[in-house]
């Protein structure tokens, strides 16, 4: 009996000697922040401000219309800088393109460290955009559109994610993370207010009902 008390007490304490240490909890990555983003009520009043109609597909939408990607700074072109911008630990070789660094999705939370599992998505899709007036716009006008990196319209985010919104308004599609809504149409809202694009009725209630999410 006694025997069997001593055997219980060193497997009890070989137990606790065993048992691994929490593992320390790294701080989350910091979500990109392209520039331009409004606040909560400056998004809610441009939402407002913003024309509600119809969308009007004269069926003549091609990606070729919208030229990209523009070389922005030296060797970079417009992907490459909007990679470079929102990751982390980024470098890059002669030719920009990345060799190295940690990308958080903010769509979805996907963390990457390979530029290839990364598309660049315009928040408003191009072919939206066609649909609510740019189709009126010079190719010129469309290229600067598509190239635009001083307001919120360039993501890199994760490939099939961004492959899953394809060409898609807030009202029949929104991002994975729904703490990421109030961003999202924050985001969409402002570029369609500086570019005077047009918005339906259908985009309208989702955009407000994402911003009430703020």
């Amino acid at each position: 009996m006694r025997l069997l008390y001593i055997l219980g007490g060193l497997l009890s304490t070989h137990t606790v000697l065993a048992a691994p240490a929490p593992a320390p909890v790294a701080n989350p990555m910091p979500m990109p922040t392209p520039p331009g983003l409004p606040s909560s009520s400056s998004a809610k009043s441009q939402l407002a401000g913003l024309t509600v109609k119809a969308a009007v597909d004269d069926g003549k939408y091609k990606r070729s219309l919208f030229p990209t990607w523009d070389t922005i700074t030296g060797t970079c072109n417009t992907r490459e800088y909007v990679l470079k911008r929102d990751g982390t630990g980024v470098e890059v070789g002669s030719n920009c393109y990345p060799t190295s660094g940690t990308w958080v999705s903010p769509y979805d939370g996907g963390k990457w460290t390979a530029p290839s599992d990364l598309d660049i998505d315009h928040m408003v899709p191009l072919k939206n955009a066609w649909i609510s007036g740019a189709n009126d716009w010079t190719t010129s006008k469309r290229e600067q559109f598509a190239n635009d990196i001083d307001r919120p319209q360039l993501w890199a985010v994760t490939d099939n994610v961004n492959s899953a919104k394809g060409d898609k308004s807030p009202d029949a599609w929104k991002p994975p993370l729904e703490s990421f809504y109030c961003t999202y149409a924050s985001a969409y809202v402002a570029v369609k207010s500086y570019w005077e694009l047009s918005i339906t009725s259908a985009e309208k209630s989702a955009l407000s009902d994402m911003l009430g999410t703020c």
